[in-house]
């Protein structure tokens, strides 16, 4: 397969050359005008757009992104907001989990293909399903959800020992008790295992120090809280990963959620821009992925190009704007013109819908997945439509 003509983000360079064997990037090179490749093989060709790596979403409740938006006030920390929805929006909450939990784990992957994630870090106990051409769902941790609510947290912290990370949500919260808990978390992690926290809103710069990575996800905060971490400070002594949290606390659109960080101005472009792709690869242990490099896997998204700055033009886009995306050397959603202008993909393995009135091709199973949601849940309103 072969991109040409696009501009990588962050690169600094003008158009470029993407070949792509298998599920490897081959080589990054300077375009030069229309290309063909082999006969076996597929060419897309741009004429202005843009191309970053697949993003990486590093906090997500996939199961939990069938939910509307609950909190009926500014809340100050997680435990009250729990116990909240659960007197107040109980219908509400019960109607959705009348589905499936497979079937809300794969809406909460679909829905983040449809933003540009190819990599989701799911922050659940429950079973993990990885379906082929879908996000990579991130596994390579331990589940711990918060000091409140994770049972004999103190023991699961301190007698495992796998190497892998410890995933927290941590100071999620605006109360002394919010504080305290990180406090409490670090005096009783007496081997100092690695920890990636989750919100932080609570923490301040010699807690934050003590663990391996934090997570953002200001929009989930805002809206419950009505505060979020003092990246500016915290930013300073680890290092910050951005995570969406599910449409339970937040929007379903990845793309809103960077511009309100982006307007927040706690993370210049370039930082926040690292957040989702190779800072997120690196926290993750998943250095194959995260950025546009020979021999990186070939997780590969493209624009449209709609301003002359290229920080611009990658903050502007939305889901309709994806013109292209390609997982591990796959294409998995592909925009309507380019399937009838160039007879790209076979088109019996997508299924057709539509973001915001524009059609997409994406790996098919969508539909499916919409019409069993609905038999549970007739009057079910989905942010896209499926032809």
């Amino acid at each position: 397969m072969l991109i040409n003509n696009v501009y990588i983000i962050g690169s600094g360079k003008g158009p470029s050359k993407i070949e792509i064997k298998g599920s490897k990037i081959t080589s990054v090179t300077s375009a030069n005008g229309i290309t063909t490749s082999p006969q076996s093989e597929i060419s897309y060709n741009f004429s202005n757009a843009i191309a970053f790596p697949g993003l990486i979403n590093s906090h997500d409740h996939l199961e939990f992104n069938l939910f509307s938006k609950l909190g009926n006030k500014i809340y100050n920390d997680y435990v009250e907001w729990g116990n909240d929805i659960h007197e107040n929006n109980k219908e509400q909450i019960e109607k959705i989990k009348r589905i499936p939990y497979e079937l809300r784990f794969k809406w909460g992957l679909y829905k983040n293909l449809i933003c540009g994630v190819t990599t989701v870090a799911h922050h659940g106990n429950g079973k993990i399903f990885n379906f082929k051409n879908l996000p990579e769902v991130v596994s390579h941790y331990n589940y711990l959800h918060s000091i409140r609510l994770e049972k004999k947290w103190r023991l699961k912290l301190n007698l495992l020992f796998n190497g892998k990370p410890f995933v927290i949500h941590i100071g999620e919260g605006t109360n002394h008790e919010s504080f305290e808990e990180i406090n409490d978390l670090l005096k009783w992690n007496i081997f100092t295992k690695k920890i990636i926290g989750v919100h932080g809103t609570a923490a301040d710069k010699k807690q934050i120090g003590r663990v391996e990575a934090l997570v953002w996800c200001p929009d989930s905060n805002i809206f419950l809280y009505y505060k979020t971490a003092d990246i500016p400070s915290l930013k300073k002594h680890t290092i910050i990963l951005f995570g969406t949290d599910s449409t339970l606390s937040a929007d379903w659109n990845l793309w809103n959620h960077l511009r309100f960080a982006r307007k927040m101005d706690y993370l210049d472009d370039k930082e926040l821009y690292n957040a989702i792709t190779v800072n997120a690869s690196t926290a993750w242990g998943m250095n194959s992925i995260g950025s546009i490099e020979q021999n990186k896997a070939a997780d590969i998204v493209v624009c449209k190009n709609k301003f002359k700055n290229e920080w611009d033009s990658f903050y502007n886009t939305n889901p309709e704007d994806i013109l292209l995306i390609v997982k591990n050397g796959e294409v998995v959603f592909i925009d309507s013109e380019l399937v009838e202008n160039q007879n790209a993909v076979n088109r019996n393995e997508y299924d057709l819908i539509s973001v915001n009135s524009v059609q997409k091709y994406i790996i098919k199973g969508i539909t499916e997945l919409m019409q069993a949601i609905k038999r549970y849940v007739p009057d079910y309103n989905f942010h896209i439509s499926s032809h």
